[in-house]
């Protein structure tokens, strides 16, 4: 009999649900993964219960799936946000980029987020010409509740030409405030160039989708 794989890999989406062999010929149906509002979630204590889990600052409302692992990795951020909820004038996240994808996927991740009422210290809108770029990305590291950074096969060949992107990223592995996304790359190429930022885990655009992404980031500074 077939076994399922949602115990291990979880069913993160359709097309990883469809490849189940225990689960593809039901998806879609009633009784099946036709609803995200059916899938099973942690418990106040944070117990694990199936594939999926709904982190406690998710709405009951929320269609978005997590994996235990999600949950895991996102809490400690969670848990930060908390403690500086109190401090006024702060972004919701710092985007860290590369250069390269200032006008595609840091954008796009950028307009998304905002779309959702997030707010985004965001370089190509909030570094005007002639100022210090250094300088403003202290700034601008300081006054946000976390960073978030977007990796790329852009920003590993910037992360190794020590460019700006290299030097925000000391910074924020620093503050232990640092979520990674990754990105059209993977962990492993990550962590030939930056085993530390490497050492956290994050979320992947290979296991959702980049509007996925944002609302999770979203749900996460919601306050």
């Amino acid at each position: 009999m077939a076994k399922c794989t949602a115990p291990v890999e979880g069913h993160r989406s359709a097309s990883s649900a469809a490849n189940c062999p225990a689960c593809r010929g039901r998806y879609g149906r009633s009784s099946g993964y036709s609803s995200y509002g059916s899938s099973p979630s942690y418990s106040s204590s944070g117990s694990r219960s199936g594939g999926s889990a709904r982190p406690r600052w998710s709405p009951a409302s929320s269609p978005l799936v997590y994996t235990p692992a999600e949950v895991r990795t996102l809490t400690p951020y969670r848990e930060s946000i908390e403690k500086r909820a109190s401090l006024s004038d702060l972004r919701d996240i710092f985007l860290c980029h590369a250069w390269d994808d200032r006008g595609g996927a840091a954008k796009e991740l950028h307009d998304l987020l905002v779309s959702r009422d997030v707010s985004v210290w965001f370089s190509e809108k909030d570094v005007a010409l002639g100022m210090p770029l250094l300088r403003e990305i202290d700034r601008g590291l300081a006054k946000s509740r976390i960073g978030i950074v977007l990796v790329t096969p852009a920003l590993l060949h910037r992360i190794q030409d020590q460019g700006i992107a290299d030097k925000e990223l000391s910074v924020l592995l620093a503050r232990d405030q640092l979520v990674p996304i990754v990105h059209e790359t993977t962990y492993e190429a990550l962590r030939e160039v930056s085993p530390m930022l490497a050492s956290r885990s994050g979320l992947s655009t290979a296991e959702n989708l980049m509007a996925d992404v944002a609302a999770k980031l979203a749900e996460l500074v919601a306050l």
